[in-house]
């Protein structure tokens, strides 16, 4: 098992996405936010059955940045609820987990 996550969530669209992700990697909280287009979700929202687009972030980062991560999530995403869901990374590429500790907060000066 490593210590890096790969932390979850949805928006509304890919520009909101993409300003969710931005400061995510600013911060050095994530490695990396891959967007994915083109979701389609069901889910019950306010008593009734919604459908919606979406775009999926996958958000690269680390167990330790988590908590800084989610109140960072909770601060600049523009859902009421956002989705921030983390899945433990068992094992990886040595080469790619060393890349994300180089470019996680832990791994740089600051």
């Amino acid at each position: 098992m490593t210590d890096k996550i790969v932390v979850l969530s949805t928006c509304a669209n890919e520009a909101d996405a993409g300003r969710v992700a931005r400061p995510l990697v600013e911060a050095g909280l994530a490695a990396c936010v891959s967007v994915v287009p083109g979701l389609r979700s069901y889910y019950h929202w306010k008593g009734a059955l919604e459908t919606s687009a979406e775009a999926l972030l996958v958000i690269k980062s680390s167990r330790e940045l988590f908590p800084q991560l989610k109140l960072e999530l909770e601060k600049i995403h523009p859902y009421e609820v956002p989705e921030i869901l983390a899945l433990p990374v068992v094992e990886g590429s040595e080469n790619y987990l060393n890349w994300m500790d180089a470019n996680l907060r832990a791994g740089t000066s600051e």
